[in-house]
């Protein structure tokens, strides 16, 4: 089973997908390392492009079959059997992210992305199967043990449990407006 980990920059995506992959015995593939690995993309501007459809192509050929939790906000073009989408408060997005480094312009595109639901929306064009999971205020644990029961209960789609309206104005002087 390829399960796919996607979200904004800053959601916790490697962190969780690392204790999925330890707690089901999966093998964890880092998509930007797989990525560079391959020779997929190319450098632009300090920052790595990668054409989706050869990522595409790429992992399904090598992890066809085999137990692989992807962990990438790329993540959820990939053919999986399911995607987890994991949101949290753009508020605790821009902390992150500035704490990372990131300049104001990207700081403000991810903040953006993650109050309108960016990656939720590319995910459910893309897959049947996605769960969204909102990490706010919950341990790593936590997160994945609400991942787990999902899966052992059969879950295969649940979205539309997060709506960040209401920290529209916290979020404002992040935004690129």
């Amino acid at each position: 089973m390829i399960i796919a980990v996607t979200g904004t920059p800053g959601v916790g995506k490697t962190t969780i997908s690392k204790l999925l992959a330890e707690k089901l015995g999966y093998e964890y593939v880092n998509l930007r390392d797989y990525a560079l690995e391959k020779g997929i993309g190319e450098m632009k501007e300090n920052e790595l492009e990668i054409d989706v459809d050869e990522l595409r192509e790429a992992f399904g050929r090598d992890f066809k079959g085999k137990n692989v939790v992807a962990d990438g906000h790329l993540s959820h073009f990939l053919k999986a059997d399911l995607v987890i989408v994991l949101r949290a408060n753009p508020k605790l997005i821009a902390e992150r992210l500035k704490e990372r480094g990131y300049g104001r312009e990207k700081l403000g595109e991810n903040v953006e992305a993650e109050l309108v639901d960016v990656i939720l929306v590319e995910a459910l064009e893309e897959n049947e199967n996605v769960i969204e999971v909102d990490t706010t205020g919950k341990t790593p644990e936590e997160v994945v043990e609400e991942i787990l029961n999902l899966i052992r209960r059969g879950v295969k789609r649940r979205v539309g449990i997060v709506d960040w309206s209401e920290v529209y104005d916290e979020v404002l002087p992040y935004l690129r407006l």
